[in-house]
């Protein structure tokens, strides 16, 4: 089997390529132009440069594959409507998707966002089943991947195409070039900040997630849609485990919901002024009160998910973070 895959190059991408040829899977990785793409490096991969959003790329590069995940994606919070974001999203969604029922693809495993489904409690986490609850946030990034995943599955309903989506949580773990969720690790221990936010996460180990979505070709019902999570934690709980791992002194003081719209605030202004991602803006201090908790019961029910403690994805990623100059 040779299995295609876009976006091979980030943090799931990477992780995903890796599990593909541990099980004896070949792949040919899209690869943008101009891309480092160093975690690729040394691997018996077929690489082809291309753009998700050049319909004529993704078609020639997809021809001759038995089976396609796409995942990549703009995953920008600044400019928090900026139109790129969903052109990548959703125009680059629909190129894969007709460049794979063109190509003949027996199974297309599209990456979409746990952020699709309504968030829960701990007590009561969201589920595929809940109702979509970011539409007042302002980021053209959920607005963006919840298109996506309805213009696949409405592909999929429609008999076109065997497609599944899967919705990955926050993902830890090794080979984060970039780096994406490792900064949440690099802040953490840089600045050792003394206070942290009100609200929480479903996280969960890359490599997992990237099990989950091979599994995905044999076990994913077609149209249906998988959370990739593990555990859900808030915002204190999380900083202690990466204080415990990288021997820092953890945050003791919660901020309050309205300190951090008004952080927020001033750091949308900021931008506004600078043209520059103020790190901070009013999108995600309103998502930072979030307590945004999921449930994965699905998928590892029906794609024998496994459940690697959040823990040791936390450990992985801070080792490899360390072991590659970001920790220096």
């Amino acid at each position: 089997m040779k299995a295609f895959v876009t976006g091979p190059d980030g943090l799931l991408g990477s992780n995903l390529v890796g599990r593909l040829l541990e099980r004896g899977i070949e792949v040919r990785a899209l690869v943008f132009e101009g891309s480092a793409s160093t975690t690729l490096d040394g691997l018996d991969i077929e690489k082809v440069h291309g753009n998700i959003l050049d319909a004529a790329s993704v078609a020639e590069a997809i021809a001759g594959c038995d089976a396609a995940f796409h995942v990549a994606a703009s995953t920008a919070m600044w400019p928090p409507r900026a139109k790129i974001i969903t052109k990548i999203n959703v125009e680059g969604t629909r190129n894969v998707l007709a460049a794979a029922r063109n190509a003949g693809i027996k199974k297309l495993v599209h990456v979409g966002s746990a952020s699709s489904f309504g968030y829960g409690t701990k007590e009561n986490p969201g589920t595929e089943e809940t109702p979509y609850k970011y539409t007042d946030v302002g980021l053209a990034y959920y607005d963006s991947k919840l298109e996506a995943q309805r213009i696949v599955l409405r592909s999929a309903e429609a008999g076109e195409i065997d497609a599944v989506v899967v919705n990955p949580t926050f993902m830890f773990g090794p080979s984060d070039f970039t780096p994406s969720s490792g900064r949440m690790i690099l802040k953490a221990v840089k600045l050792q900040p003394p206070a942290y936010p009100s609200g929480g996460r479903n996280f969960v180990h890359v490599r997992d997630v990237a099990d989950a979505m091979i599994n995905a070709l044999d076990k994913g019902r077609t149209g249906e849609c998988y959370i990739l999570g593990n555990k859900n934690l808030s915002m204190k709980e999380i900083f202690e485990i990466i204080s415990d791992i990288a021997g820092t002194r953890p945050p003791k003081v919660k901020i309050p919901d309205d300190i951090m719209m008004l952080a927020g605030t001033i750091g949308s202004l900021a931008g506004l002024v600078t043209r520059k991602d103020p790190g901070l803006s009013i999108e995600l201090g309103r998502c930072s009160s979030i307590g945004s908790y999921y449930s994965a019961a699905k998928a590892v029910r029906e794609l024998d998910m496994p459940r690697t403690p959040v823990e040791t994805a936390i450990e992985d990623s801070y080792r490899w973070l360390k072991d590659n100059g970001y920790l220096d």
